[in-house]
């Protein structure tokens, strides 16, 4: 065939999938692939990355992009912003069960949730009767997959019937096999010695799934008939059985041939051999056998390649056997049938007429498989999702900024407090409440105007008996999650929890519309403010200073809230000298979660205390972690989850959260307060109309008819789930934003310039 260009523009692709030098039939199916579309499009670069079992131990060529630990989660995430960043327009997967890490290879679905690119997926195994995990795992491949390829008919039919697969979503393209003239195996029996013998071979790595059991035990009838028959088991042991038993498998089965007296006549060819070297093997015998006991089999290559060699095969009945030796392309027989196998090659070996024609017949079959057939098929589906691939079109946004609305808080609440997490915008009740959402509900209550009264007084007493019932006075600490059922889950919560039902407390005792709930909350924070001094996490200290500042409004002067935001406003100071680069002005080495809040305390404590130094500080860390949360379009792009915890490293834009979007506006109305400078006000919002739709991926996360919010900006789009922390995020922006359009340059401070 001749080589051609790669249609329809696309020049590179991903390939998935283990890879040579590793041993096993799939990474000899991939390394197959990536040749075939080497050979066929020399144009078309493939990237490959190879799954790694055992990092370190393989000596990949060149060909190798990357290799994936199996069992190391975060390496997918790396592999996903590789293929993002490398330009490649598509990625093909090879599924096998066991390749991939994770509850039944769930660690792929964390790669491929992280490329915005069509995905096609080729299935070597498909379950009749897959466990839970595996069908979860699976059907969310298939959610994801453009295309998926199976290698029998057979495969299409279960994927229909067991997981509602639609068949339009399903090509059938048969395994590919190598392109060879037919040889007579007469001409090839010399090179390995058996010029005198009726050859009969199987070939693959052994294991006990693959019933050599049977045709050893099937070999006395034959040799009784054809003394100079010989059966050649030719494969190296699986590497995952040699890991646990060693060789005692094969020294099994040579037992057993000598034990039916016909250890001349069954010879073990231990090796796992170069592609030429197999088919020189393949042309050299008689017959070829497939006496598998797996009924399920959807594919077996080795079967293909046999074909594809023109051999005779005798074969149990698993379904890659029934499809692609039908029409008297070759002889099947029960599964686990040694007198049928004998009575089967026996007849093959007493007919030479019979066994030409049969070799002949598969011979041409084999010719529709070529490697070349499979990879235009493929680069076809490829090409047709690529070109389906939704468009990003640019629409005119309304950014009006939207009223804050409780309707998905209360959608979200009951008679305890705020839920956790949601299944779109369903409260899951699995996972309970927190104390994070609660202290976060709380401060809503008292920002929100466009809410009435009664409900108000309701909630905020409801927010108010969560936070007082996850004081533990034992342990001086308040809890953070509850299970559905209203028993905790732990004695204290996370210093970031506490530090921030402190500042919630102070914010109420400030805010609150009531007498009553401001007493409660002034009350419980004199109680509990002391916990704030044994804060150690960076956030935990500037949600205290919060806290603080906010007291300070309060109560002028107040002594220990003057200490907390004196005391983590110049520890503060000493974390940005101690991690301060050139190019990194920021408080520690990793970017992480509420980056924002950071320079929004030291900017509120310096302007409550009168302390230039903080201030000056908080605008400049502000000012940095502004221009990284800016993409190059000039849009807020929030620091991506995957971005945490790497050190002094650029962010990754994925997954973007609400929750930064709300810092960020928070700290940018506060920097406006401070200065008056108007350039904050605009990086308010900005960072505000990322929820309308300002984002990355020009799509809204609030959803305005009834003031929810999604949980996330990912790759391939929105998490769509609305969880509490989302909604809260929204709602408390808007009421930021809200302020911040009534009180407008008034607040200007004559020490800054005015924009």
């Amino acid at each position: 065939m001749d080589r051609t260009v790669a249609p329809e523009s696309l020049d590179r692709i991903a390939l998935i999938g283990n890879f040579l030098p590793r041993k096993c039939g799939l990474a000899t199916f991939t390394t197959d692939t990536y040749n075939a579309l080497r050979d066929r499009y020399p144009d078309l670069q493939v990237d490959v990355y190879a799954m790694d079992d055992r990092p370190g131990a393989y000596a990949y060529p060149p060909a190798v992009t990357h290799a994936i630990p199996q069992d190391d989660r975060i390496a997918y995430l790396d592999a996903a912003r590789r293929i993002e960043a490398s330009g490649a327009q598509a990625v093909w997967v090879q599924h096998e069960y066991g390749i991939y890490g994770g509850s039944a290879g769930e660690h792929l679905l964390a790669l491929l949730d992280r490329v915005n690119v069509p995905v096609l997926v080729t299935l070597h195994t498909i379950l009749e009767h897959p466990n839970a995990e595996e069908r979860r795992v699976l059907e969310a491949l298939l959610r994801r997959a453009a295309k998926v390829i199976v290698m029998a008919e057979k495969g299409r039919e279960i994927l229909m019937r067991v997981h509602g697969t639609n068949s339009r979503q399903i090509a059938m393209i048969p395994h590919g096999v190598p392109d060879r003239p037919f040889a007579a195996p007469a001409a090839m029996k010399p090179a390995f010695g058996w010029a005198e013998r009726d050859v009969i071979l199987t070939f693959g790595l052994l294991a006990p799934n693959k019933g050599i059991e049977t045709m050893i035990e099937a070999m006395p009838a034959v040799v009784a008939r054809h003394p100079n028959a010989l059966y050649v088991v030719l494969g190296a042991t699986h590497p995952h059985l040699v890991a646990h038993e060693g060789e005692a498998y094969r020294d099994r089965l040579k037992a057993q041939a000598a034990d039916l007296g016909v250890a001349d006549n069954v010879a073990f060819v231990d090796a796992f051999v170069e592609q030429h070297e197999l088919l020189d093997y393949l042309q050299a015998a008689d017959l070829y056998v497939t006496p598998y006991s797996n009924p399920a089999q959807i594919t077996s290559g080795t079967l293909s390649y046999a074909v594809a060699m023109g051999k005779v095969v005798v074969s149990t009945p698993y379904v890659h056997a029934t499809e692609i030796l039908a029409d008297d392309h070759g002889i099947l027989v029960d599964f686990g049938d040694a007198a049928a196998f004998a009575r089967e090659i026996d007849d093959l070996l007493s007919n030479d007429a019979r066994r030409i024609d049969l070799a002949a017949r598969a011979y041409a079959r084999g010719r529709t498989m070529l490697w070349p057939c499979l990879v235009e098929s493929a680069l076809k589906e490829v090409t047709a999702a690529f070109a389906a691939r939704p468009r990003r079109m640019k629409i005119d946004m309304d950014l009006t900024a939207l009223t804050p609305d409780f309707a998905a808080v209360e959608r979200m609440s009951d008679a305890t407090g705020m839920l956790q997490h949601s299944i779109y915008s369903v409260p899951d009740r699995r996972h309970g409440y927190c104390i994070d959402d609660n202290a976060r509900a709380l401060i809503l209550m008292s920002q929100i105007d466009e809410i009435d009264e009664i409900a108000r007084d309701k909630w905020m007493t409801i927010y108010a008996a969560f936070v007082q019932y996850a004081w533990n006075p034992d342990r001086r600490r308040f809890r953070n999650f509850m299970n559905f059922d209203r028993t905790w889950c732990e004695d204290e919560g996370s210093e970031d929890s506490n530090g921030r039902t402190l500042w919630a407390l102070a914010i109420t005792a400030r805010d609150a519309r009531s007498r009553k709930h401001r007493d409660w909350a002034l009350s419980l924070y004199e109680q509990t403010a002391s916990i704030a001094l044994d804060l150690g996490s960076p956030r935990a200290r500037a949600f205290a200073m919060l806290a603080a500042v906010a007291m300070l409004e309060v109560v002028p002067g107040h002594a220990l809230s003057t200490e907390i935001a004196t005391r983590f406003g110049d520890e503060l100071v000493t974390l940005l000298d101690t991690a301060r680069r050139p190019e990194w002005r920021w408080f520690e080495i990793v970017l992480a979660y509420d980056n924002a809040r950071l320079p929004e305390a030291m900017i509120r404590a310096g302007a409550a205390l009168g302390r230039e130094d903080f201030l000056d500080v908080g605008l400049d860390t502000l000012d940095w972690i502004v221009g990284r949360q800016t993409s190059p379009e000039g849009r807020f792009r929030a620091v991506g989850t995957e971005s945490f915890g790497r050190p002094y490293a650029e962010p990754l834009p994925f997954d973007q959260q609400p929750l930064e979007a709300q810092a960020t506006v928070e700290a940018c109305v506060a920097a406006f307060h401070a200065t008056g400078d108007r350039r904050w006000r605009d990086e308010a919002l900005k960072a505000y109309h990322w929820y309308l739709g300002a984002n990355d991926l020009d799509l809204p996360l609030a959803t305005v008819a009834d003031g929810g919010c999604f949980d996330g900006l990912m790759p391939t789009g929105l998490n769509r789930n609305q969880g509490a922390e989302s909604i809260l995020a929204l709602q408390l922006a808007s009421c930021a934003i809200s302020a911040l359009s009534k009180r407008g340059a008034s607040v200007a401070d004559p020490r800054r310039a005015v924009a």
